[in-house]
């Protein structure tokens, strides 16, 4: 079963359901997809229902973890955070939040909380992440969580920048919050 996992200010929790309305307001920003290397836009009607009803599945088959963050204080949805590509012992953490809840920190502290959870929990031993060059926010969530970047390469024919950060190197800097 998928986990819950607080801060102080966020939870990350399952999705339900009755997130797809929510997940479809915020994802339907263009900015979302175009920050983004698998958002699409527009997102129509059925597609967070569909996604949703796939998080459990992925989970059980160790392909993914995917979590909505909320609010602690407001119980408000803005965003999502996952491990996806997990392959072994290493997957790929990605994210985004809703606009109107950029430049808050939430990210990083959503970050911080399903690391430390993949690493210690899920038995990972490396996690990469990867942004796109002008979505500087995102890379700046990768090195707060102490990721390296080591290189660029092609996804889908767009040019991502890759970082990444082993098990051994969390252990000293699991400490952020």
């Amino acid at each position: 079963m998928l986990p819950t996992l607080e801060s102080t200010r966020i939870v990350l929790r399952p999705y339900k359901v009755s997130d797809s309305k929510n997940v479809q307001r915020l994802a339907s920003e263009k900015i979302i997809a175009e920050m983004t290397a698998n958002i699409p836009h527009p997102y129509v009607d059925g597609m967070a229902e569909e996604w949703i009803s796939k998080h459990e599945y992925w989970y059980q088959k160790r392909a993914a973890i995917v979590l909505a963050i909320q609010l602690v204080e407001t119980g408000e949805h803005i965003g999502t955070i996952s491990i996806t590509q997990i392959d072994g012992d290493s997957g790929n953490l990605g994210y985004w939040v809703g606009v109107p809840y950029w430049g808050k920190g939430y990210c990083s502290e959503a970050a911080y909380l399903l690391i430390n959870y993949g690493f210690t929990e899920y038995g990972l031993d490396l996690i990469y992440a990867r942004h796109l060059p002008e979505n500087p926010a995102s890379g700046k969530v990768m090195t707060k969580n102490g990721f390296v970047y080591k290189n660029d390469v092609l996804v889908g024919g767009r040019e991502l920048l890759h970082y990444e950060l082993p098990a051994y190197q969390w252990q000293k800097l699991k400490n952020l919050y």
